[in-house]
């Protein structure tokens, strides 16, 4: 049976989802803006091979809010694996800011059977990490990219009558029914960001939290966590942009080959980091291919 609960952290609650069973225990962590729903399609897809447990981060969903750092991040996910009281260290898989997290929760513990990273990265700092792109073109494009990408932040704090709530609900379905997506999860998914009070309605995170996380981001260094994991680590990177991002297809082609040949060079550094590149996936791979994910979540779990 799925069971929801609220996990104290210390500072703050963490709303989990658990979806039972007697399998290994696999984390599912999910990124920036999202919520534990959003990996619900992947955790149906793994819950066959692991007892999946999700969780809301800080700041989205039903978790408290809180100042946000690496180490609080994952002193989260600490809180969560003792208070759900598992027998055995738990698989961490985290999808684009999960992922920065599920690959310093497996530099920082070694004894984990395996961490996944699902497209998750730092943004490019520099035309050095957008080869085959002119430095004029890298540049302006990365810079048109994060306002579009900030803009979007700020409107997601941005409290509007709660009045006009059905018809952002009515919006969403139709967004859901243009990817293609589960209408049912996609819903659920956004409906647990919502929060109404006194006559107004606004989604979590707030804009300060995702300006604060989009900064956090940016002092990761990935090679270097990737180079000197000592947990059994698996990259999963796309092989395509998002469809809303046609605009931008130049630039997130040029960090594709970036991101794939930090992956490979890890690889030939450190024999504890793997990688591979999916096919026909973009970011949103966790809930385009949930059934592929699952397999090579396993087959790599299940040989580490």
């Amino acid at each position: 049976m799925i069971h929801d609960r609220l996990v104290d952290a210390g500072d703050l609650p963490i709303a989990v989802r658990d979806f039972g069973g007697d399998q290994p225990a696999l984390l599912l962590l999910h990124g920036l803006g999202g919520n534990l729903a959003h990996m619900t399609a992947l955790a149906r897809a793994l819950r066959p091979a692991f007892r999946v447990i999700t969780m809301d981060l800080r700041g989205h969903g039903r978790s408290g809010d809180g100042p946000w750092s690496w180490d609080a991040g994952l002193g989260d996910i600490a809180a969560v694996t003792v208070q759900m009281e598992l027998t055995r260290p738990p698989a961490v898989v985290g999808h684009s800011f999960g992922g920065l997290l599920a690959a310093q929760w497996g530099q920082r513990h070694p004894e984990t059977p395996g961490v996944v990273n699902l497209d998750g990265y730092p943004p490019p700092t520099g035309a050095a990490q957008l080869p085959g792109l002119e430095p004029d073109r890298a540049t302006a494009g990365f810079d048109h990219l994060m306002g579009v990408l900030t803009a979007g932040d700020a409107a997601r704090g941005r409290a509007f009558p709660t009045t006009e709530l059905p018809d952002v609900i009515d919006e969403q379905r139709a967004a859901a029914r243009a990817a293609g997506a589960n209408e049912k999860l996609w819903i659920e998914a956004f409906r647990r960001n919502v929060v109404s009070k006194d006559g107004e309605t606004s989604l979590r995170p707030t804009a300060e939290t995702a300006g604060a996380l989009r900064t956090l981001m940016t002092t990761v260094d990935l090679t270097e966590v990737y180079a000197t994991t000592p947990a059994p680590t698996l990259a999963v990177l796309a092989t395509r942009h998002p469809a809303e991002h046609e605009e931008f297809a130049d630039l997130y082609a040029a960090h594709r080959r970036f991101l794939a040949e930090q992956a490979a060079t890890a690889a030939k550094q450190n024999p504890r980091m793997h990688y591979l590149s999916l096919d026909d996936a973009s970011h949103s791979m966790d809930r385009e291919q949930p059934q592929e994910l699952a397999r090579v979540i396993g087959d790599f779990l299940g040989a580490v």
